[in-house]
């Protein structure tokens, strides 16, 4: 079954959406989980079925639950978000194929580094109203400059799942 998106300009609810990380540390034994509090974002859906748009995430805003933790992920060492307070990932197209299934193609921005990423998203409802996407995919940390690995704790690729919903704002 293939789902009709309605084409227009379609903005984050900020309130129903969550953007999340998960990373095993201390050689495994531990995962980390956070969740960022400031998630924003826009889209637009084209004439022919494509989209574009941008998440933005408040880099300080990364809760784990833990202070000093969360303090040390805001520096220098991880996030520097003093100097880059923003995450960003700018859809360069996004296509809905056989089904739910959601390709979306796009630039990931995290200390100022810009690198492309692919990620497969799953479109779990949809009206003329609303969407929502959920996705999981894996980060490379060091590929944006957050090397900081202690005594060898931290291997290993970060998870971000993220379950997006849209409201619809105009039609094109």
């Amino acid at each position: 079954m293939t789902v009709a998106v309605e084409t227009g300009t379609w903005q984050l609810d900020t309130a129903a959406s969550t953007v999340a990380v998960r990373h095993r540390t201390f050689w495994g034994l531990v995962t980390v989980k956070g969740a960022f509090t400031a998630v924003n974002g826009h889209g637009e859906v084209r004439p022919d079925g494509s989209a574009v748009g941008t998440i933005t995430l408040d880099a300080g805003s990364l809760d784990t639950r833990n202070a000093k933790r969360d303090e040390h992920l805001r520096s220098a060492d991880f996030f520097d978000a003093a100097n880059h307070p923003e995450i960003t990932f700018a859809v360069r197209s996004a296509e809905l194929r056989d089904g739910d299934e959601v390709q979306v193609v796009g630039q990931l921005t995290v200390r100022g580094i810009s690198r492309s990423k692919s990620v497969t998203a799953r479109l779990v409802g949809a009206d003329d109203r609303s969407l929502t996407l959920d996705t999981e995919f894996t980060v490379d940390r060091e590929q944006f400059a957050m090397g900081w690995n202690q005594l060898g704790m931290m291997r290993g690729l970060t998870t971000v799942a993220g379950t997006l919903r849209f409201t619809r704002t105009a039609a094109a």
